[in-house]
């Protein structure tokens, strides 16, 4: 991933909180628009084209529904490629939250 790509695709608030709902579940626009107070299903759809384009979100579709689920591998390397890129001389230890 091209890292000034990924880096406009974080850029947003919105698309940091869609990233945040879908981390570890599948949701539908509808249920994004829902948790989302105040954000219109447009909206929604816009900033989950950028997050799809960009393959931080795998998308699933079930009968009419489509669901999305934040593409954490993608999102893990695409991390430490921009660390690589302008830290490449810093050795990270990664640490799991407990």
């Amino acid at each position: 991933m091209d890292t000034v790509d990924f880096a406009k695709a974080l850029a947003d608030e919105t698309r940091q909180k869609i990233m945040a709902l879908c981390c570890c579940k599948s949701l539908s626009v509808n249920e994004i628009v829902e948790a989302l107070a105040g954000v219109t299903q447009p909206t929604v759809s816009h900033h989950l084209k950028i997050l799809r384009e960009a393959g931080l979100v795998i998308v699933v579709r079930r009968g009419k529904e489509i669901y999305y689920t934040l593409n954490q591998a993608k999102l893990a390397q695409a991390c430490c490629h921009v660390a690589g890129t302008f830290a490449p001389n810093v050795e990270v230890q990664i640490t799991k939250k407990e």
